[in-house]
């Protein structure tokens, strides 16, 4: 079954087709809109990479493309439209009315209007993505997968903030938490290269990149996540500031004289290692350390014992782990960052393999005698949304 996966941004469109019985990409590109200087990059698996300006007034247009260049006789995947048996779409904010994903019908799509407070940077291009799938491909089933579903499971005492419980019932005030479609999949994956069940361990699940989280994962279902009512909550990220004393927001105000969207902004954009040291990748800041430089160390530093805190909170709220995943960007790649967040760890049995952690080809990368196992799993969330997908289409 072929299976388009659409992650629609405010600007872009990034597009993979999945066959999902074999579980094979057959292609994937990124649309950024721009108007006559909006560009289409396409590539076919196993083929170079394709890359040209292509006008787009507006998201339905690139969608449409989209269309026209998997179906093109030269470079396409398939040969007809048809052969799409569902669209996946990656939706950031459902709030607590989805726990799981679901087809696309008119009360899906008013309830994501009615969210959009919640995610006002996500939920309207998520929207206008599904809007421009149904019209490229009228007919095809539209599947939303949630980014805050997985975290559904938590219960109140883990998603309520200690705030007057009115804003929870009038305004929906609570922790959500995100990067849901990755913490399932590595929920899923884990226990295969463990030689167990899902239902049988007790994981946390380190989701680290530019954007960051946490998840405390108990028999596959999650009891905890490190994002909250919106993803600048949690640890330190590329250019997030994660936690803080909330009222940071309105000292800054005062002092230097700033509006409340303009804190956010900062505490959004230019905070994390963008903060500290100056560059959010975090290739930059592994360099200059390298390279002696204070500031770059401070932030390394600081970004290491934050999330090694969230793991020591997870490793008690589950009353110990079986496994500890890195995964995503920096977790997947950055050995050396790994290693930073296991050390001191060994005092509740996470013992890192020094030499095995340098190896890009080993998945378990704990010591053979660590009680908690660490693993290094790619993530896959655009496999995740097509197999939900799937299974939704398989059933109409």
């Amino acid at each position: 079954m072929n299976i388009l996966v659409i992650n629609c941004g405010s600007s872009s469109i990034k597009y993979q087709i999945i066959d999902t019985d074999k579980e094979e990409m057959l292609c994937k590109g990124l649309v950024e809109l721009a108007g006559d200087d909006s560009t289409f990059a396409y590539t076919k698996t196993g083929s170079e990479k394709m890359k040209s300006i292509v006008p787009f007034a507006n998201h339905a247009e690139g969608v449409a493309y989209i269309i026209k260049t998997i179906t093109d006789p030269d470079i396409g995947v398939i040969s007809d439209p048809s052969e799409i048996a569902g669209i996946g779409h990656r939706v950031v904010q459902g709030a607590d009315k989805y726990a799981s994903s679901v087809l696309i019908d008119d009360d899906v799509k008013a309830a994501l209007e009615e969210f959009i407070p919640l995610a006002p940077l996500h939920n309207p291009p998520n929207l206008v993505g599904i809007e421009a799938a149904e019209k490229a491909m009228p007919g095809v089933p539209n599947v939303g997968v949630f980014d805050t579903a997985f975290h559904q499971t938590m219960e109140p005492e883990a998603f309520l903030y200690a705030v007057p419980y009115e804003y929870y019932e009038n305004d929906r005030v609570r922790k959500y938490g995100f990067h849901g479609t990755s913490h399932r999949f590595i929920s899923l994956e884990a226990p295969k290269y463990l030689g167990k069940k899902p239902e049988d361990l007790k994981i946390i699940c380190c989701h680290i990149g530019n954007g960051g989280s946490l998840s405390a994962i108990k028999y596959g279902k999650c009891i905890d996540t490190s994002m909250g009512l919106t993803p600048l909550e949690g640890i330190m990220m590329g250019t997030r500031a994660g936690d803080i004393d909330t009222t940071i927001v309105t000292y800054l105000m005062d002092q230097e004289d700033m509006t409340a969207e303009e804190v956010l902004n900062v505490l959004n954009k230019k905070s994390g290692l963008l903060g500290i040291f100056g560059e959010s990748d975090m290739r930059a800041v592994d360099k200059a350390a390298e390279e002696g430089d204070e500031m770059a160390e401070i932030a390394l530093k600081m970004y290491a014992r934050r999330i090694r805190g969230y793991i020591g909170n997870y490793f008690v709220q589950l009353a110990g782990a079986d496994a500890i995943v890195f995964t995503a960007g920096v977790g997947e790649n950055d050995a050396e960052m790994r290693e930073r967040i296991c050390e001191g760890l060994e005092s509740i049995g996470i013992i890192l393999d020094k030499e095995k952690n340098k190896n890009r080809d080993e998945v378990i990368v704990s010591a053979d005698d660590s009680p908690v196992k660490i693993l290094v799993i790619p993530t896959n969330e655009e496999l995740m949304i097509a197999r939900d997908t799937a299974e939704i289409v398989s059933s109409l």
